[in-house]
């Protein structure tokens, strides 16, 4: 019989209690730092496309939840600075399960996951991003590809001394129009 009023007793704790209401789409909350988010395609500090096309990520995603298929460079089309580009890179969110193998997987870090969560649509087709709505967009000083390599001779001096040209390449022009 004491059930019952103890039952009552914290519906009526609750009751009385000040309702705390989040404006959510006024207000946005900030992710956590290390939230996994929306996926992105990462260029290298002249535009060109860090993804070489190699599908380890799509082996590594356990919901097969990624496409990748791979494209040859030539000198008159250059998208990476590789042999190879992803030509085409699908990611569907409908399987997508936010766990981070593919980042694990990636060899030249181009695939890495932002903060963005809203990703809720009403359609699903719209729910299958393509390679065009994953890349990072084009900062100051970056090319839109196809272009030649801009850092280097060849490949390698993209992954071992990119990131220092790149920075040389900001020194020497301080407004951020063209990387040298």
């Amino acid at each position: 019989m004491f059930e019952f009023f103890k039952g009552f007793g914290v519906t009526f704790g609750t009751m009385f209690k000040k309702v705390v209401t989040e404006e959510y789409p006024e207000n946005f909350p900030p992710a956590a730092p290390r939230y996994h988010g929306r996926h992105q395609l990462n260029r290298h500090p002249d535009g060109l496309e860090k993804c070489v096309g190699c599908e380890l990520c799509a082996w590594a995603c356990p919901a097969d939840a990624i496409y990748v298929e791979g494209g040859d460079n030539t000198e008159e089309a250059r998208y990476s600075p590789g042999e190879r580009y992803g030509a085409i890179y699908q990611i569907n969110y409908l399987r997508c399960i936010g766990c981070g193998l593919c980042i694990e997987a990636c060899p030249t870090r181009s695939l890495t996951m932002t903060n963005f969560y809203e990703m809720a649509d009403d359609n699903r087709q719209d729910l299958i991003y393509t390679k065009e709505q994953l890349l990072a967009p084009l900062l100051p000083g970056m090319e839109q590809p196809p272009h030649p390599m801009r850092l280097g001779e060849n490949e390698q001096d993209y992954y071992v001394q990119g990131p220092v040209l790149a920075r040389k390449g900001a020194a020497n022009d301080p407004v951020g129009e063209q990387v040298k």
